[in-house]
């Protein structure tokens, strides 16, 4: 029920009188709001979709439930791909699963999103970089508590295989990204410091 909160369709209607199926890429997630609703509607999307990951996967350990908090989490993923309020047609899960992350484990959640800021940085490309995020990350769940635990203090192999999952969801859910950055015309983020092409 929280994954299915449609914060891209719900700001739009309300503040902007505009459906943003309607327009871009007909995607009900973060960077469509962005690109057709701008940066003030994008960034309050963004923060709501991390939210409905962070209060999911909060609720087990805010009522003392005995099963693992990812499960929740999971639900919240589904829900905002699978909107039970939008016919089934959501986002790609990219910020819900980060809000995941950040219930989980809050350093791992800040080292997840570093990756993508660097990666975003270096290619300017949200797609592209969401996928190459989430294939690090996944590796990471394995490496990390072994030689960083300070960052994830513990190995979780239920963590690990749903970060396998998630990745080949995400990847699967960017596959007309993906032939838009094979023929060079997917979007990208001019940052000012050099020159990129919006198509």
């Amino acid at each position: 029920m929280l994954g299915s909160i449609q914060s891209g369709v719900w700001i739009g209607k309300i503040f902007y009188h505009k459906d943003i199926r309607e327009f871009g890429s007909g995607n009900t997630g973060t960077t469509n709001t962005f690109r057709v609703l701008g940066k003030r509607a994008g960034t309050a999307v963004l923060f709501m979709d991390i939210l409905k990951g962070t209060v999911a996967t909060s609720l087990p350990m805010w009522f003392g439930l005995s099963i693992d908090p990812l499960w929740f989490g999971v639900a919240a993923i589904l829900g905002h791909t699978f909107p039970i309020f939008g016919h089934f047609k959501g986002g790609k899960a990219v910020a819900t699963s980060a809000g995941m992350l950040l219930a989980y484990s809050p350093t791992f959640f800040i080292y997840s999103g570093s990756l993508f800021v660097l990666f975003l940085f270096l290619t300017s490309t949200v797609s592209l970089a969401s996928m190459i995020s989430a294939i690090i990350i996944t590796i990471s769940t394995i490496i990390l508590p072994i030689y960083a635990p300070f960052v994830l203090a513990e190995q979780n192999w239920l963590l690990t295989t749903l970060a396998v999952a998630i990745t080949l969801f995400i990847i699967v859910r960017h596959k007309d990204n993906i032939k838009r950055i094979k023929s060079g015309t997917e979007s990208k983020i001019n940052f000012g410091l050099r020159k990129t092409k919006n198509r």
